[in-house]
């Protein structure tokens, strides 16, 4: 139950930063129709508190627009940036700008054994990892799509998902959530 508090207290805080004053009624009308907090809660049970803190500051960011080499909730976000931003603020690491330099400096994943928090990438662009988002759970990802779309939640189990699938990676390793200091820059994290 304390984790089910916290969740909701960290969704709604998260949802402050990303969206426009009408965005928590839609964001919750949104999280009333997708069992999205179900799966969270469900996975904090056996999930590192950072991990449940990155997928719910992740999910603080739905409805910010894409932008090409966007990396601000205020101008919106392609996908690596999404990611960057998602970890800089939540954790402190600061990680590679660019998707393909994200998955190399990270820690490689089965897809049967992803954790809510890892990095889920795709090929999109006729090369691999030229996408990437935020595994959140239940076989789903959060991230920022394309121009003209939102940052959303979306299942890897869709067609056109799967077909792309090219990998996962981990940023936090162990039971104590130590991030990995050979693949990413420790700083402090972002103010608001």
């Amino acid at each position: 139950m304390r984790f089910f508090v916290l969740v909701s207290s960290l969704l709604i805080t998260g949802a402050v930063h990303a969206a426009p004053a009408e965005a928590p009624d839609d964001i919750s009308k949104f999280l009333a129709d997708k069992p999205v907090l179900q799966h969270i809660q469900q996975a904090g049970q056996t999930v590192s508190t950072k991990a449940s803190s990155l997928v719910v500051n992740a999910l603080g960011f739905l409805g910010v627009p894409y932008r090409r080499g966007g990396t601000s909730a205020d101008t919106g976000f392609d996908c690596s940036g999404f990611v960057k931003t998602v970890y800089e603020e939540t954790v402190g690491l600061v990680l590679p700008r660019v998707a393909a330099q994200q998955a190399a400096q990270t820690e490689k994943v089965a897809r049967a054994d992803l954790k809510p928090g890892d990095l889920v990438f795709f090929n999109t662009m006729r090369r691999t990892f030229s996408h990437v988002g935020i595994y959140i759970g239940d076989g789903k990802f959060v991230h920022s799509p394309k121009p003209g779309e939102e940052v959303r939640v979306e299942s890897m189990s869709m067609a056109y998902w799967k077909r792309r699938f090219t990998g996962a990676r981990r940023v936090l390793t162990g039971a104590d959530d130590t991030p990995e200091t050979p693949t990413a820059v420790v700083a402090e994290p972002a103010l608001r």
